[in-house]
């Protein structure tokens, strides 16, 4: 059977998973009748709550005698460095761009990767079928962008396919007959070429380690193409690392393929063949399955660094150990390291007294999706502000750049740039209308400025602005960059918050939290309507006499509190403040100061 792999690309919320489902499908993956998930590449809970997708996963259909292995990857940058990793397995992308929207800055971050890897594209312009779609100008997007991003001939003569993806869809004319995907399917088979390792079947096995997973009953299990030669079950092979250096020899319990959603057991693997392996104990992504006669590691793809880092403690407060059973240190280190090792866009480092760990990674999102995970698994957890990571380059300071693309209202725009290329310190590079009443910005933005941002856009734009965002360049420090403008309300008491206390406390400024919810000294109950910290009071009852007048016993109606996300709380704190994250609850708190710090401050202050 001849083989194709691509991987498909797109920028978040592009129809990218719909039309997997589709090609699924009418690849006849399914059978008759089965009941199948909508979005079902996206299989994480987490991925279908928030409607992205998180991690990159294999599938595979067949089509007129070939088969098609598909990879479905990640359309955010913070989780780039799946992407970057996946790249290295497949011949051929598949770029899908909106319509509406064309090329996003996600889009701009993977396609790099891709061309810079010689594949070869193929263009699908999703959603035609919306009102406001423009597929022309999209396609004209694509080529500028592909020409920006140094693409060769070969690549700037991509096909181009007018799609919609939820509808079944695809047609190289915009008036074609729209009943099927077939056209996509010959598109891939007629362009992706066949691996080239196919030619290398017949020399000493060897495979690239890309992804790193676990099954309950055969252990690790690693996924990657085999570059060379043919691998059975029950072959002894080793792994050797990055540098050549050999960590361990195993034999080969089971060899697994992509068949549709699920995988199937083989008895052997082909050179060009995408397949899963167990059997090992140590070896790890980016490592290198061989034949024992094989002593040099296959090249791995260098990732990006990370940009920014968050502090991951165990959680001190008066609350802590009531709601989750995993809360000492020794736990919470484990899990991190876990996740670095099947993760290398992130690195774990101790800090010293060895209670706290440092966890750099790509963006907030992403650590947010891994502290969420850790809060389900039973974790209690104190988190940090993230901070910006710098870089000498030449003696010099350098720091992240971001490139910001927002669409925004007209009305809003002078707000929204007044903010960004004020005190964040940013540079537009582009202004233009949108179409539909909106406009929209590019700037290049520092990182420190854009942490905290998202909720405030948010307030400045009414909700309808959309702020997309992706790592342009290293770049000189651009200077102090002011915090959060307002102050807290910080509890002075520990108990439990009564309603006629929040009352008489509304006016001091907006509430995270409602009554009857636990709180303690040192809790941030809400923000401060001025710029300084405040203490207050929150279980302050009504004093009761046996007088009754009129107007006493009216009822209290308390403001909705303001109920953040886990992003937007990491993203809300100050740098002595922590967010403190349970499995049923997710608190703002200051840091608690031992005596000998708290007087050392003091004075200072004074």
């Amino acid at each position: 059977m001849d083989l194709r792999n691509i991987a498909i690309i797109a920028h978040v919320d592009h129809g990218k998973t719909t039309l997997v489902d589709e090609l699924l499908k009418q690849s006849g993956a399914f059978r008759v009748g089965q009941a199948v998930a909508e979005r079902a590449m996206d299989s994480n809970d987490l991925e279908r709550e928030r409607g992205i997708t998180i991690f990159a996963k294999p599938t595979s259909v067949e089509w007129k005698k070939t088969r098609i292995n598909i990879v479905d990857t990640p359309g955010h940058a913070d989780f780039g460095g799946e992407v970057e990793r996946i790249l290295s397995m497949v011949d051929g992308v598949v770029l899908l761009v909106d319509a509406a929207e064309g090329p996003m800055p996600q889009t701009k971050f993977v396609t790099a990767k891709a061309l810079a890897l010689g594949l070869r594209p193929i263009v699908v312009l999703n959603k035609v079928d919306k009102p406001d779609a423009e597929p022309d100008r999209a396609l004209n997007e694509c080529f500028d962008l592909f020409a920006a991003l140094d693409a060769d001939d070969d690549q700037l003569d991509f096909p181009h396919l007018y799609a919609s993806g939820r509808s079944g869809w695809a047609d190289a004319e915009l008036d074609g007959p729209r009943k099927n995907l077939d056209a996509l399917f010959n598109l891939v088979v007629n362009h992706v070429p066949a691996p080239s390792q196919l030619a290398h079947r017949d020399e000493d096995f060897a495979m690239l380690a890309t992804t790193l997973g676990a099954d309950q009953f055969v252990g690790r299990i690693l996924t990657g193409r085999v570059e060379r030669g043919t691998l059975k079950v029950g072959q002894t092979v080793q792994a050797l690392s990055r540098i050549g250096q050999k960590i361990e020899q195993f034999r080969v319990t089971r060899i697994q393929a992509f068949r549709g959603l699920g995988q199937q057991d083989i008895k052997e693997a082909a050179a060009g063949d995408i397949v899963s392996l167990a059997g090992m104990s140590k070896a790890t992504v980016s490592d290198t399955i061989c034949a024992l006669a094989v002593d040099e590691p296959l090249a791995a793809q260098p990732i990006d660094p990370p940009t920014i880092s968050v502090t991951f403690g165990i959680n001190d407060s008066p609350l802590a150990g009531q709601d989750g059973k995993k809360v000492q240190s020794r736990v919470i280190r484990d899990r991190l390291m876990k996740e670095a090792e099947s993760n290398v866009a992130i690195k774990v480092t101790d800090t010293p007294g060895g209670e706290a760990f440092e966890v750099a990674g790509r963006g907030e999102l992403q650590m947010g999706v891994l502290i969420e995970n850790m809060r389900r698994e039973g974790f209690e957890l104190s988190i940090s502000r993230p901070q910006v990571l710098f870089r000498d380059i030449d003696g010099v300071q350098h720091e992240p750049i971001e490139e910001v693309t927002i669409d925004v209202d007209d009305e809003h725009a002078g707000a929204v740039i007044e903010k960004i290329t004020g005190p964040r310190r940013g540079e537009m590079t582009e202004m233009r209308p949108a179409g539909a009443g909106k406009t929209r910005i590019i700037a290049h933005v520092p990182s420190r400025g854009l942490i905290g941002y998202h909720g405030e856009f948010l307030t400045d734009t009414r909700g309808t602005g959309v702020l997309n965002r992706v790592f342009h360049q290293w770049a000189p420090f651009k200077g102090a960059i002011p915090g959060r403008r307002q102050g807290v309300l910080i509890s002075m008491e520990k108990g439990v918050s009564v309603a006629y206390a929040l009352w008489k406390l509304e006016d001091r400024g907006k509430f995270f939290i409602g009554a009857q919810e636990p709180v303690y000294t040192g809790m941030i109950l809400g923000e401060h309507s001025r710029d300084n910290d405040l203490e207050v009071n929150p279980l302050k009852g009504k004093q009761l006499t046996n007088v009754r007048a009129s107007g006493t016993d009216e009822a209290v109606r308390l403001t909705t509190p303001v109920k953040m996300s886990l992003e937007q709380a990491i993203a809300y704190i100050d740098d002595d403040e922590l967010v403190e994250v349970t499995p049923n609850a997710i608190r703002l708190r200051k840091r608690f100061l031992d005596p000998h710090e708290r007087k050392r401050q003091s004075r200072a202050a004074s």
